[in-house]
């Protein structure tokens, strides 16, 4: 039987197109709005922050003690006095303000990590948890930079952004202070520069974050544009296009390249533009000093003094500059990464509330067109409440009642009013020509997606009233393109089921045909399978899939041609498989192979997204015309490769 193609899923409800943002991912906030994201982030370790701020804050008062002791020692010169005292309290004041001032940095660094640690852990708990049709319209490469790059900024800009928000703050009005308790003429002249210093932070630093933002973009583009380049490599390199997807990523960095350019250029203006002024405050403030010792109106000592607050204040006022233009770019990682954290998951804990509607209360199967009539099927069975349901290890029920579905608004529904009921136990097979929607009944079984309208039940329960993990461990999936993660088979075997026995293990490795292949592995379950399980070939890797669904001991087992990539050997062995683990289990299949077809117990054939017929193989023979049509042609085809004298499935 011809059926949908691997992608059916994916050509309906396709990853948006590169230039789109995804809901969720709408583009940079204001700056306050960043602002508020990147304090919501350090909030948890406001308690190390402030330690680590006391700490450097107590370090630079006493920095700030050291001119006037300076002072101090120079006057006891002047007088002929004994020096000793004097410069060992100056000499514990510089030792000790440094080490405070250390430790003071180490713990703000340590609270940065802190930080950082909890924010990649959010985010990758998050991660996983996204539903199907978010992360479908979202770049994987943009998200990884979100959890590295964007966390990164955030490391490197906390400390520095929070020592200068409050320590270089406070420290320079009290630098300000002190110098105007020393001559308030000099001060006059410092605080002009101070000013003009502070105009040019305002005009500046807005760019400085715009840029940011714009740089950490680019990189999650490239980021993206990498992720694709390498998860289809064979195919990039089978079409010979290397040198296209070479040109894309090189376009990629060259845009990240020039946005982080455009962000360095403007940080350089700030921080010329701070130096100069304050190497011109320093020279007119040496003039005016100079001119005013000379008029006998203050000493030297106090100019020395004065100088040296200014030295001191000098870094303080670049660190304060700096701190504000670091903000800014933790601001707009902060910004990325509150974007990622607010997209939609899946419920945590309990289904959701049912929704009711037009399709509650209805059990019938109305609406689909069979050779057996509207009355053929059993009845629903009435919905239990939640909590009812029996954990026993029961074949499972499946309803579909009046299922409306498309994947996006505005596109074609992919279901139009689906209903049909699939029995406890045995096998049931659905066909169909590509695009009918056979590949969206599983999906919707999973909840990847919810229905627009009516129900989807199983055992007689709406399955948005089950809790998903509960849902989900019921049901064993091999999808299409069969997925094989990096690592050994082992963990790709125990991925749902991690407390499974060697004894289970062997015995799903029997019935999936997979004990030969782990007998000449080089280390047996513990070999490494390589990057989506390139070292195995594509029917090892269907029949992975098929071993690791099994090992769960699923009620519902859910095969998307799962064997179309099996030789006629493995796929008859597989076949008893399924037929042997259809007496405890409900086995759905997608088929495309009219030997899986002539054995289901029932068969479902699904056209533009409605249930056209269902019977047995004989009985659609004899009735339905698309399904002889697709039987034909699937028959022409077995012929072409086992020759016209191969024995024929029997009918």
């Amino acid at each position: 039987m011809t059926s949908a193609p691997p992608t059916e899923a994916r050509r309906t409800d396709g990853p948006a197109h590169p230039a789109e943002q995804p809901a969720g991912l709408a583009g940079p906030g204001s700056a306050w709005s960043g602002l508020r994201a990147l304090v919501g982030h350090l909030r948890p370790q406001r308690g190390r922050m402030l330690a680590g701020v006391a700490l450097g804050l107590l370090g630079s008062v006493l920095g700030l003690a050291q001119p006037l002791a300076a002072k101090h020692v120079m006057d006891i010169i002047g007088h002929g006095q004994p020096t000793a005292g004097p410069v060992v309290v100056l000499s514990t004041l510089v030792v000790a303000g440094g080490l405070l001032a250390g430790l003071g940095h180490y713990v703000l660094d340590r609270s940065a990590e802190s930080v950082v640690c909890t924010v990649r852990r959010r985010l990758t708990h998050l991660l996983p948890r996204l539903r199907v049709p978010v992360i479908e319209h979202t770049e994987p490469g943009d998200l990884i930079a979100r959890v590295t790059s964007d966390t990164v900024l955030l490391r490197r800009t906390a400390p520095q952004a929070v020592s200068a928000a409050v320590t270089g703050t406070l420290i320079t009005v009290a630098t300000v202070v002190m110098m105007g308790l020393l001559d308030a003429v000099l001060l006059g002249v410092t605080l002009t520069v101070i000013a003009f210093v502070g105009c040019v932070v305002i005009v500046v630093t807005p760019h400085i974050g715009r840029a940011t933002r714009h740089t950490q973009e680019a990189v999650g583009r490239m980021g993206a544009g990498l992720e694709r380049t390498l998860g289809a490599l064979r195919t990039v390199k089978a079409a010979g296009a290397e040198q296209r997807e070479t040109a894309a990523l090189h376009r990629a960095a060259e845009h990240a390249r020039r946005t982080g350019v455009r962000a360095a250029a403007w940080e350089a203006v700030s921080a010329t533009l701070s130096a100069v002024v304050l190497q011109v405050c320093f020279l007119v403030v040496l003039g005016v000093g100079g001119a005013r010792v000379t008029s006998g109106s203050i000493g030297v000592s106090t100019l020395v003094a004065f100088l040296l607050y200014l030295f001191a204040l000098t870094p303080r006022i670049g660190q304060l500059v700096e701190g504000v233009g670091q903000l800014q770019i933790g601001a707009a990682a902060a910004v990325r990464i509150r974007e990622a954290e607010t997209l939609e998951v899946e419920e945590a804990e309990g289904g959701e509330a049912e929704t009711g509607g037009a399709e509650g209360g209805e059990t019938g199967i109305g609406g689909a067109e069979g050779v057996q009539g509207r009355g053929d099927e059993a009845a629903a069975a009435p919905e239990r409440p939640p909590g009812s349901h029996e954990r026993h290890r029961h074949p499972a029920t499946v309803t579909f009642q009046q299922v409306h579905f498309a994947y996006r608004p505005g596109l074609p529904a992919v279901h139009r009013h689906v209903s049909f009921a699939v029995p406890a136990g045995g096998v049931t097979a659905i066909v169909g020509p590509s695009g009918a929607g056979k590949t969206t009944v599983f999906a919707l079984i999973e909840r990847f997606y919810e229905p627009d309208a009516g129900r989807v039940l199983l055992d007689g329960r709406d399955i948005r009233r089950w809790p998903l993990a509960e849902l989900r461990a019921a049901i064993g999936y091999v999808e299409q393109d069969p997925t094989v993660l990096a690592g050994t088979l082992r963990d790709n075997l125990t991925l749902g089921a991690v407390d499974a026995t060697d004894e289970q293990i062997a015995h799903v490795l029997r019935l999936a045909r997979l004990d030969t292949v782990t007998d000449r592995l080089p280390h047996g379950l513990d070999t490494q399978v390589g990057h989506r399980g390139s070292r195995l070939s594509g029917g090892e890797r269907q029949r992975v899939a098929i071993a690791r669904a099994l090992l769960r001991r699923p009620r519902l087992l859910l095969l998307d041609e799962a064997t179309s990539q099996l030789d006629a050997a493995n796929e008859a062995a597989l076949r008893e498989t399924v037929t042997d683990t259809a007496r405890r289990t409900t086995v759905l299949v997608v088929a495309h192979r009219l030997s899986t077809v002539t054995t289901a117990d029932r068969i479902l054939v699904m056209e533009a997204g409605r249930v056209r017929a269902r019977g047995t193989h004989a009985e659609l023979l004899a009735h339905d015309s698309l399904y002889a049509e697709l039987a034909s042609t699937q028959l022409i085809a077995f012929r072409r490769r086992h020759g016209p004298s191969a024995p024929v499935p029997e009918c």
